[in-house]
């Protein structure tokens, strides 16, 4: 699937939206198919390991993360205006809080901490696939806040 190119004649009230700037669709673009794909490895991994290891607590957070993960990708790929905006707001918090419930030591109910861990299956497998799940979240919310910067639809009005 190719990466989208501006659509011409999407810009309302003389304000162009992130989708008419060739660049800011294509990276934003790319970044929503990585963040899937890191999403998916991270998730296969949580099913790898068994999903009795991670408190209750875990398992809703990472399900509720999931939802508008999936959400914002689809936002994106559904060129919605609102897309580098939901980017923004789910990757970066997203980000934050995968390192923290897996790379910090273990420090309350929403802690699957890979440091120390005994008995839950984490292996060097874990590690790269939480990493790589955090800086796909990182990048895409990076990439939605690169959107909302070069594109006019986020700038203030004059005057």
């Amino acid at each position: 699937m190719a990466a989208p190119s501006a659509v011409p004649g999407t810009a309302r009230a003389g304000r162009a939206r992130w989708t008419d700037d060739a660049r800011s669709a294509a990276v934003l673009w790319y970044s929503a198919f990585f963040y899937l794909g890191a999403w998916a490895v991270h998730t296969g991994d949580h099913v790898r390991r068994g999903l009795d290891v991670v408190t209750p607590e875990v398992s809703t957070l990472g399900t509720i993360a999931a939802v508008a993960q999936i959400l914002a990708i689809a936002a994106v790929l559904g060129r919605h205006r609102f897309a580098p905006l939901l980017a923004a707001a789910i990757g970066f918090p997203d980000a934050i809080g995968i390192a923290a419930v897996h790379l910090f030591p273990h420090w309350s109910v929403f802690s699957d901490a890979f440091p120390g861990a005994h008995g839950t299956g984490v292996t060097a497998f874990s590690w790269f696939a939480a990493i790589l799940e955090i800086v796909a979240a990182a990048g895409f919310g990076a990439a939605g806040a690169y959107a909302m910067r070069r594109s006019s639809q986020w700038q203030a009005s004059p005057g």
